[in-house]
């Protein structure tokens, strides 16, 4: 496989070892990259090793999403033969379009196919941003076989702004090689200047905390120094450059020599700078336009056996927490009481530095190499746009649905869901609630277990699976756990999801536990019909297709339709995530459809006890949906239909049914997402 990637951060020596572990794989890397670039403050000027394929290219501009490469060598490399083009920059940068405008004007040149491509994305705030660049960004996405991003949250977003391909997080790399423990006790710093008798380390009533990185407001240099300032026992080496140098250093100036600015610091002389450390500290802190999106130093440092404290902001959480500790951003005073328990707490910094070092083996950049590979082979067998699943010699061929559980506790009821289909179809658990009962179940019933790590609500559940599929390009069947479909059932819904083109998804008629039948067609909520709602006329609401979609406690998706739409928007936490994803796929030019052939048994809200929270996530669902789709006007149109008509009913209705419209209400008058966060 020969692959062409583009990156201006390949500048740096250290993270080419990606390159690198993939020839050793096999895969057949050229690069291209800037001639020189400013890292961490510092210019680094490209320096090839022997015989490494890589070559400098000359750029204008020097911000990352608004510099252009010298378009020259880029046409010439384009102009061979490529099974994949690997741009390894943001979907909405300058050079990104470049690259991009320059490899379809060499395929109509050369009459041939243009090499399927891949992006990468890091961007974990949700910027909407001005033309051109939104434009560049939504061209760009859509035409990508695959993203790799660095942090789930970039996934998320690529997703929603309409990544089709497959979008994977791939962690940025480590070598392990480099960054380790020193043998014994950690190495001392050649240029430190303290003696022997003051330096820090274990079983001393000092601790030497280190900062390496830009030294810029965001990155919260200035919090750090505070919280050293308050405890004549912890001392700092702050190893960096930037704007911001002459002023922390005056800041740090009362503090003598237990700070001390040592200048940016690359390869043997970083190792070596942590290795001599205590505890790493990675102070950043939001603002509006950034937040730290990976934390490539922490993993440095755990790599080498330092224990990291970090702000709880951005990435980090997801890098360090577990194996490190983490403090509010901008606290001072928890950052300073964090790293006295490094010092002080018995066996705490141990177990900070086993826990480091497992998190920084999986970012090893032979781990990384081996899911480039897998996204370079997905690229070359699907191409751009919709996956396909394929046989031998190449053909397109039908495959089973691949079957989708979103779980949170209940594990009777997982196993209930999965047990029908258990060797007649993948099925995938994710498990937002890290129940080890649930990965037993899952994988008794040789389904494959995810856990997200978190709690992120129905669509990034649906979202994690995507990400992960097992047969990338197969239908997916979204399940409830309170659900229940034969593979009879199933079959029969897969028949009719391909039985006409332009079907988006297909549910099957539905009854309770008492076989009572559940209405599973729906219109698409509107502040229209919000007042037919608030007048008592809700029952009788009916629509077209175009106009209407499937609930989806058991819905079969189409692989394409979910390629073209894109994936879940995960800000619907529970319901209505189904009700945006299909109004998006009308909106695309699909349909919904019910099979009356297909039939469930589905509980109806059996894995929630508390019918009041879960009325406010209904409600708070239907707020954002409504502020989506209809604007600030539209929800305010709504919202008024659905007080006075819960006004109305609180005044003529009695019993139960009058307190329960005085909740809606109270719920109404409050503002649904309002009372959601309270909750």
């Amino acid at each position: 496989m020969r692959v062409l990637r583009v990156s201006h951060s390949a500048v740096v020596d250290a993270w080419r070892e990606r390159e690198r572990e993939l020839r050793a794989r096999g895969v057949d890397v050229r690069l291209l990259s800037a001639r020189a670039w400013d890292e961490g403050g510092a210019t680094v000027r490209l320096v090839p090793r022997r015989g490494e394929p890589v070559r400098g290219v000359r750029t204008l501009g020097s911000h990352p999403a608004l510099f252009l490469y010298d378009p020259l060598p880029l046409w010439r490399a384009l102009g061979q033969e490529w099974d994949v083009l690997d741009v390894h920059e943001e979907p909405f940068a300058l050079a990104t379009a470049e690259v991009l405008l320059l490899r379809r004007l060499r395929a109509l040149v050369s009459r041939r196919p243009a090499p399927p491509y891949l992006l990468y994305s890091a961007q974990n705030l949700d910027k909407r941003y001005p033309w051109p660049f939104r434009w560049f960004e939504a061209r760009a996405l859509r035409g990508a076989a695959a993203v790799s991003v660095c942090n789930d949250e970039a996934g998320r977003i690529v997703r929603a702004k309409g990544a089709l391909g497959r979008v994977e997080t791939v962690p940025l790399g480590v070598d392990p090689a480099v960054f380790a423990p020193a043998p014994g006790h950690p190495s001392d710093d050649p240029s430190d200047e303290a003696s022997d008798d003051a330096r820090p380390g274990p079983g001393t009533a000092r601790l030497r905390v280190g900062y390496a990185g830009r030294l810029a407001h965001h990155k919260g240099v200035d919090v750090l120094l505070a919280a050293v300032a308050g405890d004549d026992r912890l001392d700092l080496v702050v190893a960096g450059d930037g704007p911001d140098r002459a002023a922390l250093e005056e800041a740090a100036r009362p503090l003598g020599g237990r700070v001390r600015f040592v200048g940016a610091l690359g390869g043997d002389d970083l190792v070596a700078f942590y290795r001599s450390l205590d505890a790493l500290a990675v102070p950043s802190r939001e603002t509006p336009g950034w937040v730290e999106q990976f934390g490539r130093v922490a993993v440095e440092a755990m790599a080498c056996g330092v224990p990291v404290v970090a702000s709880r902001t951005g990435a980090l959480p997801d890098v360090v927490g577990g194996a490190g500790l983490l403090v509010d951003p901008e606290d001072s005073a928890a950052l300073r009481a964090a790293l006295a328990r490094v010092r002080d707490e018995d066996g705490l910094a141990d177990r900070l530095r086993a826990a480091g070092t497992a998190r920084a083996a999986s970012c090893s950049w032979t781990e990384v190499a081996r899911r480039y590979e897998e996204l370079y082979r997905t690229a070359v067998d699907d191409g751009p746009g919709p996956a396909r699943a394929r046989g031998t010699g190449g053909a397109s061929v039908a495959v089973p649905p691949e079957v989708v559980v979103v779980a949170y506790g209940s594990p009777a009821m997982v196993r209930d869901a999965i047990a029908p289909l258990a060797g007649k179809y993948p099925i995938t658990v994710v498990d937002n609630s890290s129940l080890p009962e649930i990965r037993e179940i899952t994988e008794l019933a040789g389904g494959r277990y995810l856990d997200p790590g978190r709690n992120g609500g129905f669509a990034a559940g649906v979202n994690h699976a995507l990400a992960h599929r097992q047969a990338p390009g197969a239908d997916v069947l979204l399940l409830n756990p309170d659900a229940v479909v034969t593979p009879e059932d199933v079959q029969t819904l897969h028949r009719a999801l391909h039985a006409a083109p332009g079907i988006a998804s297909v549910g099957p008629e539905q009854v309770d536990d008492d076989g009572v039948r559940a209405r599973v067609v729906w219109p698409f909520p509107s502040p229209a019909a919000t007042w037919v709602e608030a007048v008592g006329l809700g029952r009788l609401r009916r629509a077209p297709a175009d106009r209407s979609f499937v609930i989806g406690s058991v819905l079969l998706l189409n692989a394409a339709a979910v390629e073209d739409v894109g994936g879940f928007d995960e800000r619907f936490f529970l319901y209505a995530e189904e009700t945006d994803w299909a109004y998006r796929a009308v909106r695309s030019g699909w349909r919904h459809a019910v099979v009356p052939e297909a039939h469930a048994l589905h509980l109806g809200g059996a894995t929630s006890s508390d019918p009041t929270r879960r009325e406010t996530h209904f409600h708070a669902s239907q707020e954002r949906y409504l502020r989506k789709h209809h604007g600030r006007a539209g929800w305010a149109l709504a919202r008024a239909g659905a007080v006075v008509g819960a006004a109305a009913r609180s005044v003529a209705l009695r019993g139960d049914a009058r307190e329960s419209a005085r909740r809606r209400l109270r719920l109404y008058l409050a503002g649904p997402v309002r009372a959601e966060s309270a909750l």
